[in-house]
């Protein structure tokens, strides 16, 4: 396998987009090197899947920085140390910064529990569905600096069906990221 790409996958939380991209290069799907795992919350479940398949992880509490250019550049840092050509946001409840984005420019890229440009920003899924919406999805996006703004690579969707529950809608829509995600990154490097 040469000319693998190594991907860094950002997470905060429960990391199931970072077990299902773990997942599909264990599969042959996505010919990649997850090399990295960078959260921002040392004690999310995350980091346990991480252990679990023995990749690196890079752990910070944002609060003990003085600003969010120290902690990223200190985040870059780790980046280059696992030669790192890509950034998966997983789940990643910050928003990027200028010291970071321009480092990677065009090369980190994230996944939202909605179709964009609706319900951009955290609870998508709630907002969406209280909001009475018939069709759900997803939207894999590059990061800029807006709070989910960046261009659009790709979006999949479903209806909803009519007595389905908010948590019925949730398990669906990650099975559609689980599925979409890899799939993506895979057409990303490749390009």
């Amino acid at each position: 396998m040469e000319n693998v790409k190594n991907i860094a996958v950002f997470a905060s939380g429960f990391g199931s987009n970072f077990e299902a991209i773990l997942e599909a290069v264990a599969d042959h799907r996505l010919n990649a090197n997850i090399a990295l795992l960078v959260v921002d919350k040392p004690n999310c479940f995350a980091v346990q899947r991480a252990k679990n398949h023995h990749v690196p992880v890079f752990a910070f509490n944002p609060k003990d920085f003085s600003s969010k250019e120290e902690y990223e550049k200190l985040i870059i840092r780790k980046l280059e140390e696992y030669h790192i050509d890509w950034v998966a946001l997983a789940g990643y409840m910050r928003l990027v910064g200028p010291t970071l984005l321009s480092h990677y420019e065009g090369r980190i890229i994230n996944i939202h529990p909605a179709l964009l440009p609706a319900f951009p920003g955290t609870h998508a899924i709630e907002k969406a569905y209280d909001y009475g919406v018939k069709i759900f999805g997803i939207t894999i996006h590059y990061v800029d600096a807006g709070m989910d703004t960046g261009k659009i690579i790709a979006q999949a969707a479903f209806e909803k069906n009519e007595n389905e529950s908010v948590d019925e809608v949730e398990t669906r829509i990650h099975q559609l990221e689980h599925e979409w995600y890899p799939k993506v990154l895979q057409q990303i490097i490749n390009n």
